[in-house]
């Protein structure tokens, strides 16, 4: 049992009821350990502790601050402080400055590395449904004080310096550095690259390469090693020091649901895989193993975890400098794992999609695409699947005439084309000396989210599953939101899903070129009404913090497996119960924690709503804690 720091009586407030009254301040006996704040009932006639009440994980702790005293409060809760966590504040009150400020003070020095500490907090008391000090009525809403100590553009404290940790110390390995990409380094190609253009470079997997030319982000210019020049995707080769990438169980930007599938699909025991955890830094491994008497078989996941001198080692403390040798390690010993790792599962036979299909490819030659299906109308006509040059696939949006500015439109795809990140559906090109143009992009064979949550789950999807889904969407957003680019029109119906389960963000800034009224005109029948915020349907205001709310109604939409937000409201309806504080209803499938995401993206104010980034954090935190 750890050692007690402190000790004290404190009278504490109850977080449980909606109205404050007497029953909700009770002494309870607090007790300060290197882990734990912890608080239990006390026998006064015994004179001993009796049964835990609760506590707080300490590395949770994300504020410890002052509260302002309530008006009129009695003498026993005039000096209140909070401790600010995941389930929201815990308010204590000490019996008077000098217990109040000693503990404040051992509980800032004890929690000050903590991540994720607020940059800002709340003075006052959270009462009857609302912050007394700025009246939000978000529980979850960002504090509106910053704290003392606290650089706002950074978000970090520079009042001491970190000690060194013990030894050894399970810890969160440092987030890699980005490579720095430079001219005349050596690259590997990671996945083989037919040329599409008589520019390009054939890359042979495996091969090394010398880069010649980066002033294309997505298009280097290179050198193979028989001397030939071309240009190659740079996401199809890792930079020749870069390790982990040149294994095969390593399988990067995939999560634990498209683990579990893909390791079940092989039915191996002992089959596993190496991918990156939901929290930045840190790797995984996912392992699928046989118990005895069980045919189907199950997942475990590790996390690989690091000592202070850089080690690593999973379930049992083997510990060894790399990462590939602990890997070939567990291949030969399972210690303390369900098996060893005895077959790899890999998913690097699908490479991923390029900016343009070939270097300088913007222009598509429509006798060059093939047309096999219809997959459905859209805001702009028919979307088909189909071929480009019969063997690649593509989706191609055929737009009706007079549904588009198609001028405007065809300058902004050729920046467009430029955006590539794994969780946006790619742009490929346009094809525009016909009529009707056509758009080209990154086809996905699962369909529309909408749909998918609908109708494409093959079974009851898992709380992870849910999330990562909201984590895909986020991390596309953020993207765009690093570009300046708006969204306009975020719902699930505007998100498409993969093979392998991966959400990606499509139709981004189209909305700005529809010609149609209905459409354009807040008052028209098909305005987006039910993801828009109230200054854009008050206002026409849109901005990044518009894209924040209707992201909320995205959560909504796939935790209620996309049923229609305010499904029995008309659109005037919506308008006016949004402009007195109504909001959609947490879904059965979230829990508070999840609501309390949803619900910060529907703050009043929109400049208090959270950036994606932020809410890409806040996602992968709760992922990481339940995985």
């Amino acid at each position: 049992m750890s050692a007690t720091i402190l000790e004290e009586f404190f009278i504490k407030r109850s977080q449980q009821k909606r109205k404050t009254s007497p029953l909700n301040y009770k002494e309870r006996l607090f007790i300060l350990t290197e882990e734990k704040l912890a608080y239990y009932d006390y026998d006064l006639e015994r004179g001993r502790r009796k049964s835990l009440r609760g506590s707080v994980d300490l590395q949770k702790v994300k504020c410890v601050e002052m509260v302002q005293p309530e008006p009129n409060a009695p003498q026993e809760r005039l000096y209140p402080f909070q401790v600010i966590y995941d389930d929201g504040p815990l308010y204590i009150f000490a019996k008077n400055g000098d217990i109040q400020s000693a503990w404040i003070r051992k509980l800032k020095e004890m929690v000050r590395f903590n991540k994720d500490l607020k940059q800002k907090y709340h003075p006052c008391f959270w009462v009857d449904g609302q912050w007394r000090c700025c009246q939000q009525e978000v529980k979850q809403a960002m504090g509106c004080k910053v704290l003392e100590g606290t650089d706002t553009r950074k978000g970090k404290s520079h009042t001491c310096m970190k000690p060194l940790p013990p030894t050894p110390v399970e810890s969160s390995p440092p987030e890699p550095p980005e490579p720095v990409a430079s001219v005349g380094m050596t690259v590997i190609a990671e996945y083989e690259y037919t040329p599409m253009t008589s520019h390009d470079l054939e890359l042979r997997r495996d091969e090394e390469y010398t880069i010649l030319e980066m002033s294309d982000l997505n298009w280097w210019r290179a050198r193979d090693k028989y001397g030939k020049e071309g240009y190659i995707p740079s996401n199809y080769v890792i930079e020749a020091g870069n390790v982990l990438e040149r294994f095969p169980w390593y399988c990067k930007n995939m999560n634990r649901s498209q683990a579990e599938n893909l390791l079940k699909k092989e039915n191996k025991d002992g089959g596993f895989l190496v991918r990156d955890s939901s929290r930045p830094g840190i790797y995984t491994v996912s392992l699928f193993c046989k118990i005895s008497g069980d045919k189907a078989g199950g997942c475990r996941h590790y996390n690989i975890c690091t000592t202070s001198q850089g080690q690593f080692y999973l379930a049992d403390r083997h510990f060894y400098s790399t990462i590939p040798d602990l890997i070939n390690y567990h291949q030969h010993n399972a210690a303390g794992m369900f098996s060893r790792l005895k077959h790899i599962v890999s998913n690097r036979a699908q490479p991923p999609s390029t900016a343009g299909l070939g270097y300088g490819i913007w222009e598509i030659d429509p006798r060059h695409l093939t047309f096999i299906k219809e997959l459905g109308n859209g805001q702009f006509g028919v979307v088909k699947y189909g071929k480009w040059q019969g063997q690649h696939d593509v989706a191609i949006k055929m737009i009706k005439e007079g549904s588009m500015s198609e001028d405007d439109f065809i300058e902004e795809a050729k920046i467009m084309m430029k955006l590539r990140h794994e969780n946006l559906v790619q742009l490929y090109g346009v094809c525009t000396t016909q009529r009707p143009i056509y758009i080209v992009t990154e086809f996905l064979s699962n369909g529309c989210l909408l749909t998918y949550l609908k109708e494409g789950l093959k079974q009851h999807p898992t709380k992870i599953q849910l999330l990562e889904m909201c984590k895909d969407v986020a991390e596309g957003m953020a993207y765009l939101e690093s570009s300046q680019y708006l969204h306009r029109d975020l719902a699930a119906r505007n998100c498409l899903v993969d093979s392998n389960g991966t959400v990606k963000v499509t139709d981004f800034g189209l909305s700005r070129y529809v010609l149609d009224d209905e459409y354009t005109s807040s008052e028209g029948s098909k305005f987006p009404v039910r993801w828009s915020p109230p200054e854009v349907l008050l206002y026409r205001k849109f901005s990044s913090k518009s894209d924040i709310w209707a992201y909320g109604i995205l959560m909504w939409e796939v935790y209620t497996l996309g049923m229609l937000p305010y499904e029995h409201l008309n659109n005037q309806e919506i308008v006016d119960k949004l402009s007195r504080g109504f909001r959609l209803y947490r879904p059965q499938l979230a829990d508070e924690r999840v609501y309390g995401i949803m619900t910060s993206c529907w703050i009043e104010k929109s400049d208090e709503r959270p950036t994606f980034k932020e809410l890409s954090h806040n996602v992968q935190d709760l992922l990481y804690e339940i995985q």
